[in-house]
């Protein structure tokens, strides 16, 4: 036993894992988990402020409502989005009982304060005007749906066609065949999982909680303009997209979960860099102000609660230090899913497991 406990050891020093993580500094930090006044809900998916400090939660409440029309049923309103004032006062609901809001994956502000949402149940993003009114809509609830029996209708399963991928160069011949998780060109999403802009006004998305790996980049207009990523581990490939954010530069950077690292692109989708040693990324954000900092939550494994913490980085991939743990109460973390990081230590963290969202200042 002695013999394996110095083999144990002498590995670690060699192959400098543990003392990665023990040479981490740890971040001193305050927590609020009671900040704002909520309203019901459940699991905390999404957490964004606006340029007036106002925060705005997008959560899964639990109660979809489905309703039959012609041979398809419609699923509705199993998610909420909420705002509150910047002193955590419950100001409105938006989009209540809006047809794309099933599933809540994340919300975010754009630079003119529009209001987005994520919908991984839905496959749908939508814009919300700073008043609340829907502006634009990307992507397309899924059509192969289950039909409940009901009075002369047998219960069955409508699996339309699926969209044929375009052939090399929009001439004749035979569709090309895309490789796995690059997706179908367009909003075509399969549980898309986060949303981010540069100062052109581009959109890209972030698609990849389910069948596809990649990123989607579309207009100010909406208009689609590109997509790269495949499932993979190569550089430029990714395995379960769950993150995304961009810097005052342009460069776009993208929490590659499966393979443990975060991906830096430019615009265009050109691999400039990788960052690792951070665990499993699952929520990342880069702060405002002159000096920009990387924050990316170590998310859980599914059956565990061993990891819950938050690295703080320079945009170089450079650990600054890290913050929590995983746990129940107040500066603990279960599944961090959101991280709202306007300023550089003022943070908002939304919680799946805790049903929560927690407002994190951090101490010099």
């Amino acid at each position: 036993m002695k013999r394996l406990l110095q083999f144990f050891v002498a590995a670690t020093f060699a192959f400098g894992t543990t003392l990665l993580a023990q040479s981490v500094r740890e971040i001193s930090f305050d927590a609020d988990a009671d900040f704002l006044s909520l309203p019901n809900y459940g699991e905390v998916a999404g957490v964004a402020t606006n340029s007036r400090g106002n925060i705005f939660v997008y959560a899964r409440t639990g109660n979809p409502i489905a309703e039959l029309g012609g041979e398809r049923t419609f699923y509705h309103s199993g998610s909420r989005l909420f705002e509150f004032d910047a002193n955590g006062k419950f100001l409105r609901e938006i989009g209540q009982g809006t047809y794309g809001m099933d599933f809540a994956q994340q919300v975010r502000v754009d630079p003119e304060d529009n209001v987005w949402t994520v919908d991984a149940g839905s496959n749908v993003l939508m814009k919300f005007a700073p008043d609340g009114q829907l502006l634009l809509v990307l992507g397309r609830k899924p059509e192969a749906i289950n039909v409940r029996s009901g009075p002369g209708l047998k219960a069955r399963r409508v699996d339309p066609e699926p969209p044929a991928p375009p052939t090399p160069g929009g001439g004749g011949g035979g569709a090309a065949q895309l490789p796995p998780g690059a997706g179908v060109p367009g909003n075509s999403f399969n549980r898309p999982s986060d949303i981010t802009w540069d100062r052109a006004g581009n959109t890209y998305v972030a698609d990849g909680f389910g069948e596809n790996n990649r990123v989607a980049k579309f207009n100010r207009d909406g208009n689609f303009l590109k997509s790269w990523g495949q499932t993979g581990s190569a550089q430029g490939q990714f395995n379960g997209v769950r993150g995304i954010a961009s810097d005052a530069s342009g460069n776009i950077y993208v929490a590659d979960a499966g393979n443990q690292r975060i991906q830096v692109f430019d615009g265009e989708g050109n691999f400039k860099s990788a960052i690792s040693g951070i665990g499993t990324p699952q929520a990342i954000c880069i702060s405002g102000g002159s000096t920009q900092y990387l924050y990316s939550s170590n998310s859980n494994d599914p059956e565990s609660m061993d990891n819950g913490e938050i690295y703080k980085l320079t945009l170089t991939g450079q650990v600054v230090g890290k913050f929590g743990r995983a746990g129940k109460i107040e500066k603990e973390f279960g599944m961090v899913n959101a991280i709202d990081c306007r300023t550089e230590n003022g943070l908002i963290l939304g919680e799946v497991w805790n049903w929560r969202a927690q407002k994190v200042t951090l101490l010099q």
